[in-house]
């Protein structure tokens, strides 16, 4: 598209089917390196990756002619593929229906990617579901708490 400059920066999060605690330490830096190339693959920009044992969070630069929604379902459908054809799991894994995605300006990024990359430490004191909520309310996302993530 010529002549469209954009700066478009999403915070994507996801969690796993039933929040089941899948994620395990030996395996999820190959998770996602696979999710970066899946986004990389889209022409969209990974700038930050991370989670906790039973959710991930993505910061990602998209351009316009991307779908959110999309690129998501692709994330998704393709990372359980990888994670089951690499017998990551003794189970089968699941993400759960739905995200939720918070869009930030450039001059927050910083503070963004340094929340990222502390989620462990982070979630020694807060629950998911806690984060979850918060993140709505912040961003005056209107909901049902009986729909949030299949709660």
């Amino acid at each position: 598209m010529a002549n469209t400059y954009t700066q478009i920066y999403i915070h994507i999060v996801f969690a796993i089917q039933n929040r089941e605690a899948s994620i395990n330490l030996k395996w999820e830096t190959e998770l996602y390196k696979y999710i970066t190339g899946i986004v990389q693959n889209k022409n969209q920009k990974m700038i930050a990756i991370n989670g906790a044992e039973d959710h991930i969070h993505l910061l990602i630069g998209m351009k316009p002619d991307c779908c959110l929604s999309d690129l998501v379902r692709e994330i998704k459908k393709s990372s359980t593929r990888f994670v089951e054809e690499q017998k990551f799991c003794g189970y089968k894994f699941r993400w759960q229906e739905g995200f939720g995605a918070f869009s930030y300006s450039h001059s927050q990024l910083g503070n963004v990617v340094k929340y990222i990359q502390k989620q462990k430490e982070h979630h020694q004191k807060q629950t998911f579901m806690n984060e979850y909520l918060s993140f709505l309310e912040l961003f005056d996302i209107e909901f049902k708490e009986q729909y949030i993530l299949g709660w």
